[in-house]
């Protein structure tokens, strides 16, 4: 027998719904979902944040009240979110702390209930999220099979069926249950009239199996039923006879079936005994380390990359956060938390409408003013005069010739390509390797033919659809600055096309580190990629054998991700419309690449700019590979949108062992 569960996802925040909607959402979407439980005695999951809860109980409170009786009578499992949707591993560990609790205060007070069972928001899981719902009380979680199960090929087809166990970076753990994409779009085909009752019957059939198993038959939207959220141009018109009658008329026919049985979400916890359950799975994988729901085009560069302005909005995000931190008198409350929460909520980054993002805007400019936000200067004026080159101090030691820039300290030694926009050539940390670790492969260092060019490391590159790429590597002369000898900046200006390029090295003689300003100014916000820092590893100075790299994604601890051997592509193209598949959240603004000899640290300041780092292995023969570490300030999907206004990136890097 197959058992089913449902899980309905409501969400009041819908990027692509005004709000003068939601009384007609709630009256046409969710009334008809409690009396689907209600009358219908159809069991199901039901999962709101506490925003949305709290907008409905303002509209409808007597839905509140007909939900808190049928969670009291069994008929219902409320499934937590968080005070709002998050994209938990694009958000600092405290937020996400913050963001469960505030959301579990509110389940509490509304509904008289704190929900035992999780739903990761967009699916968008990351190892480090678990500490989160463990510290919240939740007992288990609801994660997609799909994408988490496709780099994972040692896992067996059976584990779907049952529930599981999934492992934090710590090695904390918590109950895994199931969710399917799939399976909910099948359902929602259905529905909307796209397939007919006997396709989709055949479907479940093929689930079932010579003992009990569980499957989620839906675990997706609620306002896609008897309404259309306006996403799309492509989204099914609304059938003549209501959806939720075809929704009813459906789990009538799966209750009458002696194949299947419904149970509540809850119930698959009760399996965790049976032969195929309870195995302590790792979701993440160093090719996906963030899984997602759905097809690729789903990934975390569409909450952080994309939209109206993902970036910037995330970045003031960032320097709100930095303010809470630092506050020492007036430390935020209860209130302020809230307030950063809901601005660093998902539906604001997709397909907002243009009325919500002006009222957005207006919301979050006036907190960033309440908290005295300042944007962080680039590059501040030089107390003292350019220093002639080539310079010899106790320190520092410079040479130019008509090619190159070298600089070298006690602890570090650099070669900067003045004929390509101060390039490294090559970066010595003299304390852990007599090698250069990062910098220029030319052109013929590799056999492979698809390798079959300079690979740079320091510079930026725009590419935008059709066009050649525009980049910071263009003959230079740099301007160097010695600040009371134990500080050296090295400074250039560049130009390609309209974009222009300011980059600042700075060489401090106590850090042992090498910091790395940079700033582009762009006439206006057009499709294109934006990678501002690029990273090419010297794979003669890594044994390829023990190769990791490592982050934070929304955890408190770091994330490694052992390389191997398998192909990591995180920026890699999905199509002329979604120009990258995954990437690293880096919430605490930190990547760390190497070995178990040698590892380089890097740090980016997200309060500048909350940039994307991704990772792009290539395994080659011979002991041969390709590294590069590249970091994203803009990538393009359906959510993009354009924008006349000229734009100006800060960005800031340091990189130390």
């Amino acid at each position: 027998m197959l058992n089913l569960y449902s899980i309905f996802h409501l969400n009041l925040m819908y990027s692509s719904m005004e709000i003068e909607d939601r009384p007609e959402i709630i009256k046409k979407c969710y009334f008809p979902m409690l009396n689907l439980a209600d009358s219908f005695k159809v069991p199901m999951g039901i999962e709101l944040s506490g925003y949305t809860l709290e907008q409905i109980n303002k509209h409808a409170p007597d839905w509140s009240e007909k939900l808190r009786r049928l969670l009291r009578e069994r008929k219902a499992d409320l499934i937590g979110s968080g005070y709002v949707q998050t994209i938990g591993p694009l958000v600092p560990a405290e937020v996400n702390s913050w963001n469960q609790k505030l959301g579990l205060d509110v389940y509490e007070k509304i509904l008289g209930i704190r929900p035992q069972i999780a739903y990761v928001n967009e699916q968008a899981y990351s190892a480090g999220l678990v500490e989160h719902y463990i510290n919240g009380g939740y007992k288990a979680i609801i994660m997609e099979w799909n994408n988490s199960a496709r780099f994972h090929p040692e896992w067996s087809k059976n584990w779907r069926y049952f529930p599981q166990s999934v492992c934090g970076p710590s090695g904390e753990n918590i109950t895994l249950i199931w969710n399917d994409s799939i399976a909910f779009q099948k359902f929602q085909r259905y529905v909307h009239g796209e397939i007919e009752l006997k396709e989709y019957l055949s479907f479940l059939d093929g689930h079932t199996g010579d003992s009990i198993r569980v499957f989620p038959v839906y675990g997706s939207d609620v306002e896609v039923f008897d309404f259309r959220p306006g996403r799309y141009n492509t989204e099914s018109k609304v059938c003549l006879r209501a959806e939720w009658e075809r929704i009813q008329g459906l789990f009538e026919i799966l209750k009458g079936d002696d194949r299947f049985q419904l149970i509540l979400p809850s119930g698959v916890s009760d399996l965790m005994d049976q032969m195929g359950a309870g195995e302590l799975l790792k979701l993440e994988s160093p090719e996906q380390p963030i899984p997602i729901k759905k097809q690729e085009k789903y990934n975390i560069n569409r909450w952080a990359l994309t939209g109206r302005g993902d970036l910037e909005i995330n970045t003031k995000c960032y320097r709100i956060y930095d303010a809470f931190r630092k506050a020492e008198l007036n430390k935020p409350s209860e209130e302020d938390w809230k307030e950063l929460c809901y601005l660093w909520s998902s539906d604001f980054r997709t397909h907002i409408t243009q009325k919500r993002w002006d009222a957005y805007l207006l919301k979050l400019n006036r907190f960033c003013k309440k908290w005295r936000m300042q944007q962080n200067l680039f590059l501040a004026k030089p107390s003292k005069k350019a220093t002639k080159l080539p310079c010899l101090d106790k320190n520092f030691k410079v040479w130019d010739d008509t090619r190159y820039l070298m600089i070298e300290t006690k602890s570090m030694k650099c070669v900067l390509n003045k004929v390509k926009g101060l390039a490294i050539d090559n970066l010595w940390f003299k304390n852990i390797s007599t090698e250069p670790l990062i910098g220029t492969l030319p052109h013929g260092y590799y056999d492979d033919i698809s390798l079959g060019a300079d690979f740079y490391s320091g510079h930026a590159i725009i590419e935008k659809p059709g066009e050649h790429k525009i980049t910071s590597l263009k003959k230079c002369e740099p301007q160097a600055i010695l600040e009371d000898g134990s500080l050296l900046s090295i400074r250039v200006e560049t130009q390609d096309e309209e974009v222009e390029f300011k980059k600042e090295y700075l060489f401090d003689v106590f850090a042992h580190s090498l910091t790395i300003n940079m700033s582009i100014d762009i006439p206006g916000r057009v499709l294109s990629t934006i990678h501002p820092l690029n990273i090419t590893f010297i794979p003669t100075s890594f044994q390829k054998e023990s190769l990791f790299y490592a982050t934070h994604n929304g955890g408190k601890s770091l994330e490694k991700f052992k390389v191997g051997g398998r192909e990591i592509h995180h920026s890699q193209s999905l199509s002329a419309l979604i120009s990258a598949k995954y990437g690293l959240g880096a919430t605490e603004g930190l990547v760390i690449v190497g070995n178990e000899q040698i590892q380089l640290v890097f740090q980016h300041d997200q309060r500048k700019s909350a940039i994307i780092p991704a990772i792009y292995f290539l395994p080659l023969d011979n002991e041969q590979y390709f590294l590069r570490l590249q970091y994203s300030a803009q990538e393009i999907d359906e959510t993009f949108k354009k924008n006349e206004a000229s734009c100006n990136f800060n960005f800031s890097w340091k990189i130390s062992v």
